[in-house]
């Protein structure tokens, strides 16, 4: 049985991706600070799988403690980087914090992959380093434009940090995993997102506000040149995420990588506006949401989906769930 080290694996996308993996014949362990995150991720894991996995509560800016997880756990087969900070808005508030958490983190992680001998590494990029994409669905050919934000700087660096490295003969092969917008739950409703900070992204302010942790939402931004003016997304179900990194270590695994590194777009395929993503909630939910417009938000890009026509080919990966799942599982959860 094959073991992978899930950094962030306490996380909303990795949790989900440890229950993938798992329900798929793989050991897994976890590394996570549990800054934004908490274990009892790891509890609803354990209820879905019957595995309880054994997280390391690690920062992994300090070399030092990250060697010191790849000392005890030997043989590790691949490793999947979630790790990181990951907010818009906060990132263009705290550029250097962002910088140093999300870079240092990744060099130590890719220092030890080296010294240990690990043969894999898939990298939780984003959709956000193409940018204003002049044409749209984006393609794993689109150029990158410039970073929106500091958060999306860092994954455009962390993508030519990964290159250069994987351009070595080191035995390393590496997978950039471009997402787009993971929303909703796991089916059973045993594990969803459950952000320890106030909640940033769409779907869990939107649940939020319908359950009346918040009394109202904004939507940034209603001028845009966009169907109903606001911002277009390409909303991926987070268990179609989760098992686009199974398929990517099963490409690996088999060899199939035409290069050390390679690129998937891992979306929909489909753009919703943010007021779209609302009346679909609504539609499902039977709730009314309380919300206002307001004005555009530093960062945002104005429209992003995917052509993820790449990740069928080659991974054979095709997602599984549509709007009216996701916002249903959310909403369950």
């Amino acid at each position: 049985m094959q073991k992978i080290l899930v950094t962030g694996g306490c996380g909303y996308i990795g949790s989900h991706t440890l229950i993938d993996l798992i329900e798929n014949g793989y050991a897994v362990i976890s590394v996570d600070s549990l800054l934004n995150s908490s274990t009892d991720a790891l509890d609803g894991v354990a209820r879905v799988t019957g595995t309880r996995v054994k997280n390391y509560a690690v920062d992994l800016t300090d070399l030092t403690a990250t060697r010191a997880v790849f000392e005890q756990e030997p043989d590790i087969a691949g490793i999947i980087h979630f790790a990181a900070l990951k907010s818009v808005g906060e990132s263009v508030e705290q550029p250097l914090r962002y910088y140093r958490n999300n870079l240092v983190s990744l060099l130590n992680v890719l220092d030890c992959a080296r010294e240990f001998g690990v043969a894999n590494f898939i990298f939780s990029s984003s959709c956000s380093v193409y940018g204003n994409a002049d044409d749209l669905p984006v393609t794993e050919a689109t150029p990158r434009k410039a970073a929106e934000s500091p958060y999306a700087a860092t994954k455009q660096m962390g993508e030519d940090i990964i290159r250069d490295f994987t351009k070595l003969d080191n035995g390393i092969s590496s997978i950039l995993l471009r997402y787009f917008n993971p929303a909703g739950a796991h089916p059973s409703a045993e594990l969803g997102e459950a952000p320890t900070n106030p909640a940033l992204s769409l779907v869990p302010v939107i649940t939020e506000t319908a359950i009346g942790k918040r009394k109202a939402m904004t939507v940034f931004g209603d001028d845009y040149a966009t169907r109903d003016g606001s911002c277009v997304r390409d909303y991926i179900h987070v268990m179609d995420l989760a098992n686009a990194h199974t398929k990517c270590f099963e490409y690996l695994a088999a060899e199939k990588n035409e290069s050390r590194c390679e690129i998937f777009n891992v979306g929909i395929g489909q753009g919703a506006t943010v007021l779209e993503a609302i009346n679909a909630f609504e539609a499902v939910s039977g709730e009314k949401l309380n919300y206002q417009l307001g004005p555009r938000r530093a960062g945002d890009v104005v429209s992003i989906y995917a052509d993820n026509g790449k990740a069928n080919e080659r991974l054979g990966w095709y997602p599984q769930y549509d709007m009216t799942a996701i916002m249903d599982s959310a909403w369950r959860w």
